[in-house]
Order: structure tokens, then C-alpha cells, then sequence
């Protein structure tokens, strides 16, 4: 019962977002995230401590936290608002910095590995890849409810993102090489270990862990590293910045390559992220003083 009441609530949600028209839809998804963040007390510390983190102690953290709820709303929103017939207009407002370096990835043959954070609207940056002839294979996460899950493939199918599910026992690895192998697009998420089995690093002055996929996966397969910047426009809209390709070190040692490309790539996330920090969803803990601040 619990799960389909889930389900629904998504599907009602998409069903009233998708009646209003853009900007009514964006105002809307902003003013929930402002509400929320009143709500989600633990999430709202959070995103404070991680704006502090961010933007150094002058800050005011408590409204630079306000702003990325807003900004969280606004996510949602799109997120349910976007329809098949919208692709066009969501499109042609769309930017593009570093157009060069994806259409040079892309053309090389070698397979791309486009490394995000979680900013903005990662997932409308699909629907500018396929225009650019560079249609991506994500991975989604597997939430503990089918119903839900099948929802987010449909909606990420929608956006034009082919979709492999983290499941435990399925050969995630494997789709995701194929991929590259085939010179194809995968998008990887780069700023959170959701595994807790990820490469030590510092990202923002802090020691923590990210995910060993963008640089172990290319490291295997020969695959061109780039890392994106994905942010809201100040009005409707989307602005995307390709980075140039992230250099592997030449290295000896595998493990050496992995790590030492794991701290070039949170270097970058820290630019990336610094150009927009109010857009940066992270509401949960992601560094190990997070959680021991949380428990």
C-alpha cells in the first residue's frame, strides 16, 4: 500500500505540474521548495553545512540553504512538467559552453564519460545531448520501490537518457562498458559515494570519498573523461559548460591512475560547483563529519 501511494503521488504530481505553463510551473516548484525547506529540518542543517563548506564562513548559510531548496524545488518541478511535446522549446533554450570538446569526444571514437554533479537540472542536459548527436546511458538508483522506479525510467526515456538500474546482482559494469566500448555516451554522477566503497579525496578542504566509476571506467576502455556543469538560467532555460577532457595520469600502478584522476575530477566539481553553489542539491550527508554531525 505504502509503495503505491508513492506511485501515485508522483503520478499526481506530474499530472498538475504538466497542466501549467512554464514559468507558472517553475514559480510553483520554486515555492515548495521554499516551503519545504522550513519542513525538512535535518536536510535544511545539512544543506547549510554544505554551503559553508562551499562558500567560506562569510556566508549567510541559513539563506543560502533557503535558495537551494528553492532551486531543488524548481528541479522537481521541471521534472514533472516535462512532456515529449516540450522537447523542442526546452531545447532552443538551452546554452552550451565547450561545444567543442563534446563534439571532438564524441567524433573520436574512443567512447565519453560525462562526469556531473548534482546541479541544476542534470537530467534536461539529455535532451541537449541527443540534439548534439550524443545520447547518454545513465545509471539510476535503485529506491526500494518498483513502481517509483519504473516512473523515473519512463521520465529519463522521456528526456532522452537510455537508463540501467543500480540493482544488486545486475551487470551495471558490463551495460556501461559496452557503451564505451562502442564509442557510445554514459553520464555518471560524480560527487556523492552512494557505495561507501569509493576513492579517498578532498573536496572542499574535507576528506571524503567519491565514486570510483567516471575515472575507472574510462581508465579501462580508453575513454575520454569530461566534466559538465549543468545550471539553472535566471529565467527559463538551462546553460551547460563542457569542460576540457579530464587527463588520467600516466602511472604505472592502476590503482594509482584511479586515484589520483578521482582528486583531478573533485578539483573540477569544486569549479563547477562554485560557479553556482545555491543550485547544488545536496541536502544529505556526504563527508564523514555529515553524519557523525547528524547522529
Amino acid at each position: 500500500m505504502k509503495e503505491a501511494l508513492g506511485y501515485y503521488a508522483y503520478r499526481i504530481l506530474s499530472g498538475l505540474f504538466g497542466l501549467l505553463p512554464e514559468p507558472a510551473m517553475r514559480r510553483a516548484g520554486e515555492a515548495v521548495g521554499w516551503v519545504a525547506s522550513f519542513l525538512a529540518r535535518g536536510r535544511f542543517r545539512m544543506a547549510m553545512r554544505h554551503q559553508l563548506r562551499v562558500q567560506g564562513p562569510a556566508v549567510d548559510a541559513r539563506a543560502a540553504a533557503r535558495r537551494v531548496f528553492v532551486n531543488y524545488g524548481r528541479y522537481w518541478a521541471e521534472t514533472f512538467w516535462m512532456r515529449p511535446r516540450r522537447h523542442d522549446a526546452v531545447v532552443a533554450r538551452t546554452t552550451i559552453d565547450g561545444i567543442e570538446h563534446l563534439h571532438a569526444a564524441r567524433d573520436s571514437g574512443r567512447g565519453v564519460v560525462l562526469a556531473l554533479p548534482h546541479l541544476g537540472n542534470w537530467e534536461a542536459a539529455g535532451l541537449r545531448a541527443t540534439a548534439e548527436r550524443a545520447r547518454v546511458l545513465a545509471v539510476a538508483e535503485e529506491l526500494g520501490n518498483e513502481r517509483i522506479v519504473q516512473w523515473f525510467v519512463k521520465m529519463r526515456n522521456m528526456m532522452e537518457i537510455d537508463v540501467v538500474i543500480a540493482r544488486k546482482g545486475t551487470r551495471v559494469t558490463r551495460e556501461l562498458l559496452e557503451r564505451l566500448s562502442a564509442g557510445g555516451v554514459i553520464a555518471l554522477l560524480c560527487d556523492r559515494d552512494l557505495s561507501g566503497r569509493g576513492i579517498p579525496v578532498t573536496l572542499f578542504g574535507e576528506e571524503t570519498t567519491l565514486p570510483a566509476g567516471p575515472i575507472s571506467l574510462a581508465e579501462r576502455t580508453g575513454a575520454i573523461v569530461l566534466p559538465v556543469g549543468t545550471y539553472f538560467a535566471p529565467g527559463a532555460g538551462h546553460a551547460f559548460e563542457v569542460h576540457p577532457p579530464l587527463e588520467i595520469p600516466d602511472l604505472p600502478d592502476q590503482a594509482e591512475r584511479v586515484r589520483v584522476g578521482t582528486q583531478r575530477l573533485a578539483d573540477l566539481v569544486e569549479v563547477i560547483v562554485r560557479k553556482a553553489p545555491e543550485q547544488w542539491h545536496l541536502v544529505v550527508p556526504n563527508w564523514p563529519s555529515d553524519r557523525e554531525a547528524a547522529s
